[in-house]
């Protein structure tokens, strides 16, 4: 049987009739949802049936040297297992192949050799800046004008004066703070270091984690033997007062040729003039099984696809369901998707449902801020109706949500770029939560919504069952609405959206 529900109710019936069927409106819009019933998809989609594909992905990992990084058996398994319910599940899937080049860092190791003997772990301590160079260095470490006290506001490096004093041929710890990375860098190898680490700011900023260990990005080579690195807040203030500190830096770098896919999922029917793509990265980083990120987000959009055809949904819009690779090595495969579009086929595509990390163990509820009215940089036109779907469904199941920035940090960044609308879900990454935030959701103040990003420990127990289930239903939710849309939600479709976005990966900071 077909299952639809459709009115035309006026926009003040809507809204009475919302708290009954639980059907959307989004407020001080020109656009509203239309009512749609949403609740037999929410029941199907239950937490208990993502699980089932999180225990299988697990699986998967452990079977191919714990994780499912592009470019591996991992993934290529992965992409099967999901491959193989859906084409059962009738829809009519394909696949895109895509090569790229990626920089990894197999052989890079830190230690201190002195005043003591400390070995330093690799995307946990520490972490290669994009476009670092590559050495084996063993050096004294002179810490470059840094504040560790009060609001800790530094400009540390920031000018070729800081180093006044400085010993060449030390390495430079430098603090985080008010200018770009590559100036802090390039002012160090001026001043003869052979080495530097940025470490974090430690200070409070919201929506920002400056404490833990951050990405980075210096733009370009600054040298090609000037080994860059980012570490911990704690980390570099325990540095800054070790007198007699030496550390041994080698930075090892590997460019490998990726070969891998994305995979794509149509509904057999529904306008493809309003194409809505609902996807998130089936790929893992190479040091875990990525289960929170993204097992979580893909796991979801999976079942809520296999259920979707088992209730006989028949769309008014083609969905399209997308399972992208190559995220982790900076967003290349939704970026070559969207590359691939004519302008005619970026018009037709209404918009873009973004669900990346929808489990993490000490969760917030984020929606990504459409409308730009909490940071300052908005989606293109009809980004502000998707983040209204996801709140005005908060707000209906009794909880709280809060904006996250449209940071350019995972796969709505090629849809924002080309003008199709854009929101999506995501309950916190390495980001501290705060004492507010504690007090409405739970969870621990102080530490990362997932203090296992990108590490070897983002497995099965990495993952909240309680955030995956109010997520779980939210991606079912927001699926069915934009499918029966029958109003266009198409964006300009003529480029770059209003605000700027930073076309970096996931968990990199180009300045500051």
């Amino acid at each position: 049987m077909k299952h639809r529900t459709k009115t035309g109710l006026t926009l003040g019936a809507v809204a009475a009739s919302a708290a009954l069927c639980g059907s959307v409106i989004v407020a001080g819009s020109a656009q509203a949802a239309p009512v749609t019933d949403t609740q037999a998809l929410r029941d199907a989609v239950t937490v208990g049936g993502v699980m089932e594909h999180l225990t299988a992905f697990q699986s998967i990992a452990d079977a191919n040297g714990g994780n499912r990084a592009a470019g591996t058996a991992g993934h290529e398994a992965s992409l099967a297992y999901v491959q193989g319910l859906l084409d059962t599940a009738g829809y009519d899937t394909w696949t895109q192949e895509f090569t790229y080049e990626r920089t990894d860092f197999t052989g890079t190791s830190l230690s201190q050799t002195a005043p003591g003997a400390v070995p330093y772990t690799l995307g946990v301590d520490y972490f290669p800046m994009d476009f670092t160079g590559g050495a084996n260095v063993e050096a004294a470490v002179t810490a470059v004008d840094v504040n560790l006290s009060g609001d800790r506001a530094s400009t540390s490096g920031c000018e070729a004066g800081d180093f006044a004093g400085f010993t060449p041929g030390n390495i430079a710890l430098i603090q985080r703070g008010s200018c770009d990375f590559a100036v802090k860098a390039q002012n160090a190898l001026d001043a003869g270091a052979v080495g530097v680490i940025v470490f974090n700011q430690g200070n409070d900023v919201p929506g920002d984690d400056r404490f833990g260990l951050f990405g980075g990005t210096l733009g370009s080579i600054i040298d090609p033997s000037l080994p860059v690195v980012s570490a911990p807040f704690d980390l570099g203030a325990e540095w800054v007062n070790t007198p007699g500190l030496r550390l041994n830096l080698s930075v090892q770098i590997d460019i490998v040729e990726v070969t891998t896919e994305n995979l794509l999922a149509d509904t057999t029917s529904g306008r493809t003039d309003r194409t809505v793509v609902v996807g998130g990265h089936l790929d893992s980083v190479a040091e875990g099984p990525g289960i929170n990120d993204n097992g979580s987000g893909t796991a979801a959009i999976l079942e809520t696809a296999l259920q979707m055809a088992e209730l006989g949904i028949d769309p008014e819009n083609r969905v399209r369901f997308a399972f992208w690779s190559g995220e982790e090595d900076g967003l290349i495969g939704s970026s070559h998707y969207v590359e691939q579009l004519s302008a005619r086929e970026i018009k037709e595509h209404a918009l873009n449902l973004n669900f990346d990390m929808i489990g993490s163990p000490n969760s917030v509820n984020f929606v990504y801020d459409g409308d730009g009215d909490a940071f300052g940089a908005a989606g293109p036109n009809g980004s502000a109706l998707i983040e209204g779907v996801f709140t005005d469904f908060f707000a209906s199941q009794g909880q709280s949500s809060d904006p996250t920035e449209f940071d350019g940090r995972s796969d709505y960044f090629g849809f924002i770029e080309a003008g199709i609308p854009a929101g999506g879900l995501f309950t916190g990454a390495e980001g501290i939560k705060s004492v507010e935030q504690a007090a409405r959701y739970g969870g621990t103040a102080g530490i990362a919504y997932d203090p296992c990003y990108h590490a070897a420990c983002d497995g099965i127990a990495n993952v909240s069952a309680g955030a995956l289930d109010i997520m779980s239903d939210a991606v079912a939710h927001s699926t069915l609405t934009f499918a029966e849309t029958e109003s266009a939600v198409n964006g300009t479709g003529k480029g770059k959206a209003k605000g700027q976005f930073d076309p970096q990966f996931k968990g990199s900071n180009a300045v500051k």
